[in-house]
């Protein structure tokens, strides 16, 4: 257990829950819990208790967490509460993890195997099922992320294992011509596959202007779409814009 006080932000997408998490964790002495609002709250601004009473509010709130995050020992923790993994959870993760010195548990309500290799991808560092979620288990998760460990549900560890094992012997089988792809993330030649199929180019004109086989250009998609769970070419090409490969 960390003996340096670790500081806490909580996530939810509804007030109850965001509540719910933080009475767990607000009485922790090794915790400094910074409750974050929702985006509702943020753009209320504190109307109903009228404007100036939420400026002064908000310019509390923004001080005290600049005190604590100032005087904060290790990295910050995001704590994030989602039922399930969908576009709005992966760009709010994306955002708490983009370009900050901060760590991620996921108190998460349910998780399918794609949804799970995401997470993971984005940088999560515990998880723990929605029902299981104890002020001891969040606590020893809060502490093994800002230690740089991680915590995982036995049940999902055994699935994460075997997924790997199937994704690794995809891998394995679609890889041709020229080294293999990263188990994560994408390899420089499904990038410039990619990059050529955004322009509107086929198979044939991928394979001329890259001077790959076509049957090779068809393996790197197969091999790429398979790993990453992307359904067909389009995704794929989504998915490469989305994370910023093209």
């Amino acid at each position: 257990m960390l003996t340096k006080r670790v500081t806490v932000t909580v996530h939810a997408s509804d007030p109850l829950s965001r509540a719910g998490l933080i009475s767990h964790l607000r009485h922790q002495p090794s915790l400094d819990v910074l409750p974050e609002r929702t985006e509702g709250e943020r753009a209320d601004g504190g109307r109903g208790e009228g404007e100036r009473a939420g400026r002064e509010r908000t310019e509390r709130e923004r001080t005290d967490r600049e005190r604590v995050e100032g005087e904060r020992d290790s990295p910050a923790v995001a704590v994030m509460l989602a039922d399930r993994i969908d576009e709005s959870t992966t760009a709010e993760l994306r955002r708490l993890l983009r370009g900050r010195d901060q760590r991620v548990v996921l108190v998460a309500g349910e998780l399918r195997e794609p949804d799970l290799l995401s997470v993971v991808e984005y940088g999560v560092r515990a998880i723990i099922w929605r029902h299981q979620a104890t002020e001891q288990r969040l606590l020893s998760a809060v502490h093994s992320a800002a230690r740089g460990e991680g915590e995982l549900p036995p049940d999902l560890v055994s699935r994460l294992l075997n997924q790997v094992g199937r994704l690794r012997r995809a891998t394995a089988a679609g890889a041709t011509g020229g080294g293999t792809a990263p188990l994560f993330g994408m390899a420089p030649r499904e990038v410039d596959v990619l990059r050529l199929l955004s322009e509107g180019l086929d198979t044939r004109q991928i394979s001329e202007r890259l001077a790959y086989s076509e049957r090779t250009v068809k393996n790197i998609l197969h091999a790429l779409m398979t790993r990453l769970q992307l359904t067909n070419r389009a995704h794929a090409v989504a998915y490469a814009l989305r994370e910023g490969y093209i």
